[in-house]
């Protein structure tokens, strides 16, 4: 492969938490030089001053294979991915069935690796059909490839099962994301408590339900030892458990969706449905302080929570429609808000978009350093246009951001020093 040397490149570096004009240069599908001399032969990229970062890894997508094809196929996923300008899916297991036998695993890993332009790791269930009754063969999946266990969005009930879940996990070293909800208290619930909720008549779960969820997690994960990842984070209230399993040496990290950051309850209005998420939107107070958790480092990991639905399970009434919204094309442009607000820093936006996902996962991708895989994102943080849903590349086009204004858009998105998407080669 012809080697490539980007010039005149905005550089975003999320482990130096720098951004600097500079150039880059790749041989072999490699990283091999930052600010070096241009390899003789390469094929020079102009890169005009706009930004040059690692490729987003994208952890929490949901994929429609096998199952539900018709929502989301791993080639259409790959395209919108490309087109978004992440590099790196980590892809959900609640599928239909389940990610939950290794020989499910093996099917969906060759299915992947032959539709999609991106990469794609992918998470096993943590219970058979996520049911939470009898743990997976963690030690099996693991070894089929399974980058770490999860129930998605169903929470294990009975405490002794994920225990023993935890514990075997600990035994193995493998890592556990678990999704912080007491699932009594938000069953049935649309929309989170509050004077918004009242006066819209929704079933709303209040927020601290996020963290009798997270509290019941982190006492096993002080019990087992295991490795611990809390998918979403989404409350104000959540934060001081956080910050105490962090400061007691606990194996935890966190995440929370683009959304949640970027996008409040009253963003509902009446009863739109593309915003009916998973947990619930939630108020602007508890929206900037989990902005300022990401600011601080205490939420270690963005992501889009991609979740596809058709047209005929979104246009129902608000609390029977299915909650979720596709986010792979919109998660850059939609991160860009919170850079044109001043609420976050380019480099500190990567750092949670790529390098600590990656990190976590254990996965070499999300550096600009000699040594990382050419996975990169070239992106115009500034230009403005307006969404238009049709145009997506996902099959799923439910996304709150339809019709809104946007501001970054995607030039071109390489894997491997391939340019997957873009017309700058």
């Amino acid at each position: 492969m012809k080697s490539l040397h980007f010039t005149n490149a905005r550089l975003i570096d999320p482990e130096a938490l720098t951004d600097s004009l500079g150039s880059l240069t790749v041989t072999a599908g490699q990283i091999t030089a930052v600010n070096g001399p241009t390899p003789k032969d390469a094929q020079q990229i102009d890169c005009a001053g706009k930004c040059l970062a690692p490729g987003i890894v994208d952890w929490g997508v949901k994929v429609g294979e096998p199952g539900e094809r018709h929502r989301e196929s791993f080639r259409s996923a790959g395209m919108a991915a490309a087109a978004g300008g992440v590099t790196t899916l980590i892809a959900r297991p609640d599928t239909m069935p389940a990610i939950d036998t290794p020989e499910l695993l093996e099917f969906v890993t060759r299915r992947a690796a032959e539709a999609a332009p991106v990469r794609i790791h992918h998470m096993a269930a943590l219970t058979k059909g996520r049911a939470g009754l009898e743990m997976t063969e963690i030690g099996f999946l693991r070894d089929v490839g399974a980058v770490a266990f999860s129930d998605a969005d169903h929470v294990v009930q009975d405490t002794r099962v994920l225990t023993r879940a935890f514990s075997y996990a600990r035994s193995l070293g493998a890592l556990v994301v678990g999704h912080p909800q007491d699932p009594g208290l938000s069953r049935g619930t649309s929309a989170t408590s509050g004077k918004f909720a009242s006066l819209r008549g929704l079933p709303a779960a209040p927020a601290l339900a996020e963290r009798i969820g997270l509290d019941r997690d982190l006492g096993l994960v002080e019990l087992t030892g295991v490795r611990y990842h809390a998918d979403q984070i989404t409350t104000e209230r959540a934060l001081p458990a956080l910050v105490r399993a962090k400061a007691n040496g606990l194996d935890v990290t966190a995440g929370v969706s683009i959304h949640h950051l970027t996008l409040n309850e009253f963003d509902v209005g009446d009863y739109r449905t593309f915003f009916k998420l998973s947990p619930p939107l939630r108020s602007e107070e508890d929206r900037l302080a989990v902005v300022a958790a990401v600011g601080e480092g205490l939420i270690d990991v963005i992501c889009s929570m991609h979740t596809p639905q058709d047209e005929e399970s979104k246009r129902l009434p608000f609390e029977d429609a299915a909650a979720g919204a596709v986010a792979l094309e919109t998660f850059l442009p939609a991160a860009m808000r919170l850079f044109h607000a001043g609420a976050l820093s380019l480099p500190m936006l990567f750092r949670a978009m790529a390098l600590n996902p990656a990190r976590r996962l254990g996965l070499p991708q999300g550096r600009l350093a000699a040594g990382a895989p050419a996975d990169l994102v070239l992106f115009d943080p500034d230009v403005p246009y307006l969404l238009d849903r049709a145009k997506l590349h996902s099959k799923s086009k439910n996304t709150p951001f339809d019709g809104q204004r946007m501001e970054g858009r995607v030039i071109a998105t390489f894997v491997a020093g391939k340019q997957v998407f873009g017309g700058v080669q």
